[in-house]
């Protein structure tokens, strides 16, 4: 037997009793914002879901001003990020990714066909700041620190700005044209780059320049070197170098057919670009299986498409005149690669190491402080800064993951704690929401909308030449593909809680300003909860079970 409240009077009543509504509920709805997964899983620290929100709008110019808050090369991002934002795009759990990167490639294609400028957020602080290295890192950092009115001069040790970027990246993937423009808007701010100057006494140039902070990010542009008995030690080449040599239009004489040492993806790119440069066969081997290569999976799949042969479970033995002896490995319990004692010969007339880089960092071996660790990697702290007062470091050079992304992100991390420690401040960063999944969203109303793809390039004319292989997509593209976007977490006004209140306690405060909630009229019957489709309304207890 229920015992009854004495304003209980109904069958209703009684229902709305027992699920802790009406006049007596021990809940109510309050609106909140979470983390969406893309943004979580940006190295370079977007906030993708904003900016996703105005393509929606067609408000273009302003979306890639969003992005450009994070991010100075979207046009260069959205070509070469391995977008970890799509592999945790709640959507990929339905019909798909959002195709970010597409999106975002559109948004920085547009902005340099339109020439949009960005302008420094604060007034010259008379302060000057010594980048070393030209690469993403730095480019950067260089980027954010002159948004923040500071004064940036780069040291680059090459005849071109870009990095690896330029260096490691082949044309096909990465066209000069975008690289050269998104790189120019940055000198535009301000930013000065000395070409050919390389630093080897760090304190001595800090000085003279009368420099206040150094962020160092000179990258790994070494090919580690692994021991394999050869007759004629010409035969083996480094893939870095390869790859720079091949950018640059000075490839070496490769022969009739190659084979390539590695299964990351520089070793992809080294065999894409043999093939490019003519070789008849461009073999990759690997000491492990596909499932372990550090490579990107399409990269893989994009270098099988283009005719390269890979030759999984293998590990180089000797190189002859023009052979290969390989000895095939067997993955143990902990898969990793064990011999077998079988060998096969296979024919090469070049050998392309891509085991894997080091980055020089030996001219900071001086600098009283700084650490490093066995693999010359740079220890610094949670703010990028070294154990040397006033040096900085990011990108490939520290231990961390080795994209280009990462290394945007790194620089714009050290930009901001490189401008608090010249204010005598600190850099804190905003507290991070709740991650939204995609069990909590209600997307009941959906109906498929399949992923907008980008064009390529037939795999049987890929190889031609260094021609981009990926088309970008159209202005209805972009906008379709961006309205694929849950909105996870976070209100976008979707009315929907508004036209599902019975008590009309919803109170809708204007474009932009979402609603609020008029608890004298809330029943606390979870109707607006649980039909929101983005879950930005949450359902608390009541601290008393009456009103």
């Amino acid at each position: 037997m229920i015992n009854k409240p004495a304003d209980i009077t109904s069958p209703a009543d009684l229902q709305r009793h027992e699920l802790g509504t009406g006049p007596i509920r021990s809940q109510h709805p309050v609106y909140k914002d979470f983390l969406p997964p893309c943004n979580n899983a940006c190295p370079a620290g977007e906030n993708i879901q904003a900016w996703l929100a105005l393509v929606q709008a067609g408000r273009y110019k302003q979306a890639w001003q969003q992005i450009m808050r994070d991010n100075p090369m979207p046009a260069v991002h959205g070509r070469v990020c391995y977008h970890p934002c799509e592999t945790q795009c709640n959507r990929e759990q339905l019909d798909g990714a959002v195709s970010i990167h597409a999106v975002e490639r559109f948004l920085g294609d547009m902005a340099l066909a339109e020439d949009w400028k960005i302008e420094a957020d604060f007034e010259p602080s008379g302060k000057r700041i010594l980048i070393i290295g030209a690469g993403p890192s730095g480019l950067s950092a260089a980027y954010h620190l002159a948004r923040l009115g500071h004064k940036v001069v780069i040291y680059e040790a090459g005849p071109m700005a870009g990095g690896m970027m330029r260096f490691g990246i082949p044309a096909y993937r990465l066209p000069r044209h975008e690289l050269e423009l998104e790189i120019k808007r940055i000198q535009e701010l301000g930013v000065e780059i000395v070409f050919n100057r390389k630093v080897d006494n760090m304190l001595a140039d800090k000085t003279a320049g009368n420099f206040a902070a150094v962020f160092v990010a000179v990258g790994a542009h070494l090919s580690k070197r692994i021991d394999i008995p050869a007759r004629d030690a010409s035969k083996m080449l480094d893939a870095v170098s390869f790859l720079r040599d091949a950018s640059a239009g000075v490839a070496p004489k490769l022969g009739r057919k190659v084979a390539i040492y590695g299964g990351g993806n520089t070793a992809m790119d080294a065999a894409r670009t043999a093939k490019r440069l003519g070789v008849e066969e461009a073999l990759i081997i690997y000491r492990r299986d596909r499932e372990h290569m550090p490579a990107h999976s399409f990269e893989a799949d994009e270098a099988l498409e283009e005719g390269i042969k890979i030759k999984w479970l293998r590990t180089i033995k000797e190189i002859d005149e023009s052979s290969l002896t390989v000895e095939v490995m067997a993955l143990d319990e902990n898969g990793h690669p064990q011999a077998t004692g079988k060998y096969e010969t296979l024919e090469a007339d070049v050998l392309i190491l891509a085991v894997g880089q080091e980055t020089d960092s030996s001219f900071m071996r001086s600098v009283p402080g700084i650490e490093f660790k066995p693999d010359g990697t740079v220890i610094v702290d949670t703010g990028m800064k070294t154990g040397a007062e006033g040096i900085f470091a990011g990108g490939d050079m520290v231990p961390s993951e080795r994209t280009v992304t990462a290394a945007v992100g790194h620089g714009k991390k050290a930009a901001r704690h490189i401008d608090a420690w010249l204010r005598n401040t600190r850099y804190v960063p905003v507290a991070k929401n709740d991650l939204i999944d995609y069990d909590k969203l209600h997307v009941w109303y959906l109906t498929d909308a399949e992923q907008k793809k980008q064009d390529h390039v037939p795999s049987n004319k890929r190889t031609e030449n260094f021609s981009e292989i990926v088309a970008g997509l159209n202005a209805t593209d972009a906008t379709f593909e961006a309205q694929r976007c849950f909105s996870c977490g976070n209100c976008f006004e979707c009315d929907g809680c508004y036209g599902a209140c019975p008590e009309k306690a919803v109170i809708k405060l204007g474009p932009g300003n979402r609603y609020r909630y008029d608890y004298d009229l809330c029943t606390g019957c979870a109707v607006c909860f649980e039909q929101c489709p983005c879950h930005a309304i949450e359902m608390i207890a009541e601290k008393e079970h009456s009103k």
